[in-house]
Parts: structure tokens; C-alpha cells; sequence
């Protein structure tokens, strides 16, 4: 059960979101419009929008400049988790990630159960980090973005989330890096 301190100010978090996909653009990309409405509705800023291919390499330079710009805090991406030969971004999010959220997919396949059974394994959604950013790998249906969004991810991204959330650790992502 989610739960929110409200003597903590909200702090808005810069997101892009990447659809991935070989047919649409964005004017047929519902997953992706479902993602930006949900997060400005939170508050959140949009901090850029792309649509890529379903190649490896595409999705990972994507991902890889996001993650060098300072503008962006949090990447998510929508499509090209499933099974077939052309699903390919969750290996281009692995291919970026320092660390990998375990437990991001786990949970998403918790909150996919309950919506559509045993269908739920069909999904390898993912999530990392990288660079001090945050990349999380959505289904391209705009019931799995509403999903992961609502029942995950909003509440992640709130820093006034307790017991703990994403975005309390964000001057530590890259504490590896620094000089000591």
C-alpha cells in the first residue's frame, strides 16, 4: 500500500521516453502518449520523447545519450520486450546497465498476473541503472505502460514515498564514480 509523507516537498523528476517500434510513429503511439500524460499528470517533467527502431544498437545509443545528459534523471521505454526475434530492447537496456533492478521485474510480473494471468510471463520487463540515470524497459501496450506506471513506477518516483523510493538515492547512483 503505497504511502506518502506529506510533510515532504514533491520533487519533479525529468523523464524521456523512448518508444520502440518499426511501424509507428508518433502519432500512433498510444503506449508512449500513455506514459507522458501519466507522468506530467504526477508532476514530472517530460524531458525528451523518441521513437527508435527495433534494432539493438539504435535503442542503445538512444539510452547512452540520455544517460549524458544532465537534463534527463530517469529513461522509460515501451515495446520490444516480448519473445519474438525483432524484441530486442531488453539486451539493449543490459548493454547500458551498470546495475540491474532485479526485483523492477519481478514486481511488474506481480502486478501483470493480477490484470492478465499467466499471459504475464510472456513480458521480460526490465529496469536499471546507469550512469546516474534510471532506464526502465515497458510492453508496447498501453495497459502494461498504465501498469507499471500507476502500480510501480509513480510511487518509485515520489520522493515523498515511504518506506524508501528511487529518487532519495539519486545523488548516491553514482557515488562509484567520484573521487575520494
Amino acid at each position: 500500500m503505497p504511502r506518502i509523507d506529506e510533510t515532504k516537498e514533491f520533487i519533479p523528476v525529468r523523464i524521456a521516453v523512448l518508444t520502440v517500434s518499426d511501424t509507428r510513429g508518433l502519432s500512433e503511439d498510444r503506449s508512449g502518449d500513455t506514459l507522458v500524460q501519466r507522468l506530467t499528470d504526477a508532476g514530472h517533467i517530460l524531458a525528451d520523447r523518441a521513437i527508435v527502431k527495433d534494432e539493438r544498437a539504435e535503442i542503445a545509443d538512444r539510452l547512452r545519450a540520455w544517460i549524458a545528459n544532465p537534463e534527463v534523471d530517469v529513461v522509460i521505454s515501451t515495446g520490444g520486450t516480448g519473445l519474438t526475434g525483432r524484441d530486442v530492447t531488453v539486451e539493449a537496456h543490459r548493454d547500458v546497465y551498470e546495475k540491474e533492478i532485479d526485483a523492477f521485474g519481478t514486481v511488474f510480473t506481480m502486478v501483470s498476473y493480477q490484470k492478465i494471468g499467466t499471459s504475464a510471463v510472456q513480458s521480460r520487463a526490465t529496469g536499471g541503472v546507469a550512469g546516474g540515470t534510471y532506464l526502465f524497459a515497458l510492453p508496447g501496450s498501453t495497459g502494461a505502460c498504465k501498469d507499471a506506471w500507476d502500480e510501480i513506477l509513480r510511487w518509485q518516483l515520489d520522493y515523498r514515498h515511504l518506506p524508501c523510493n528511487f529518487v532519495e538515492i539519486f545523488p548516491r547512483l553514482d557515488e562509484h564514480q567520484r573521487r575520494k
